[in-house]
């Protein structure tokens, strides 16, 4: 059979898989898609632009509600006298995954709808956004978060405090370890569904991935907070993380917060290098 070539082309990569190592489809002169440019890693004019401003006050307005509904969640499944009187670990899986489908598929034409540092971050690695709007996106986001938990401590006080306040810890029973590679690996999940969901290769191929790409980004969430709810509450989201452990301020949220920043930028980043240079095999110029 040496010599023949396989007909590809109605799989998900039309190109020949014989190809040189770090070369790809985006190489080729016939691609029947437009990669975007990379970003520049400043951009001053973006201050002076008004979209600029309404992309942050997106991202905080998003992670806000997402916040108020999710942590609102845990409280009524955390205070409830009957654990098979709530929503269960299910229904806050759900919570989280199914606000970040809605809030997603709200914002993704305004900012892009991270609604995540971690998110953010991984993208920022990509090239897909200045390192000036990455930080403005990271400060929307956490202010967000801080208000969006502040409310929901405003409307329930007492339950709020005596039920952790949906603060992120390392559950008993786990190591720092076993914590820190829960919200790598599940950060990972997350960041590597949004590159592959906003794919640019694949948006040309199939007109319907940009109106779906929120369900794969949401469900991605939902999974995730299915596998490591008891082990660290589930953070893969810094902002959410220093929001609830802000407003709920105790000792044992702090202790373990750094695990909620380093694995999630860990898992961001591992997901970017992956996406970027394994999966779209970014070309390496060669001599002819």
């Amino acid at each position: 059979m040496e010599g023949k070539e396989e007909d590809v082309r109605l799989g998900a990569n039309k190109y020949s898989e014989r190809q040189p190592i770090g070369t790809a489809a985006q190489g080729s002169e016939d691609k029947d898609y437009k990669e975007p440019p990379p970003a520049p890693l400043f951009e001053p004019g973006e201050l002076k632009s008004w979209s600029f401003y309404r992309a942050g006050i997106a991202e905080f307005m998003a992670t806000f509600l997402f916040l108020y509904v999710t942590i609102l969640t845990v409280m009524g499944y955390s205070g409830a006298a009957s654990k098979c009187a709530t929503v269960g670990i299910q229904g806050i899986a759900w919570s989280f995954g199914g606000m970040i489908f809605a809030l997603v598929y709200c914002t993704a034409g305004i900012s892009g709808g991270h609604i995540n540092p971690a998110v953010t971050f991984g993208l920022f690695l990509a090239r897909k956004l200045s390192l000036t709007r990455a930080v403005f996106y990271i400060i929307m986001q956490c202010l967000g978060a801080i208000c969006g938990a502040g409310v929901v401590k405003g409307f329930q006080q007492g339950l709020y405090m005596g039920n952790g306040g949906g603060a992120n810890v390392v559950a008993s029973g786990y190591t720092k370890g076993s914590g820190l590679g829960a919200e790598i690996i599940g950060t990972f999940v997350l960041v590597y569904t949004v590159f592959s969901a906003t794919d640019a290769k694949r948006n040309a191929r199939d007109s319907h991935v940009p109106i779906l790409a929120p369900l794969p980004i949401g469900f991605a969430v939902f999974l995730v907070h299915l596998a490591t709810i008891p082990i660290t509450g589930t953070g893969i989201n810094p902002a959410r993380s220093l929001g609830a452990a802000i407003i709920y301020n105790r000792e044992h949220a702090w202790s373990d917060h750094w695990i909620f920043w380093v694995g999630p930028f860990i898992g961001a980043a591992l997901a970017a290098i992956y996406h970027q240079v394994v999966i779209r095999a970014i070309p390496f110029k060669t001599k002819s």
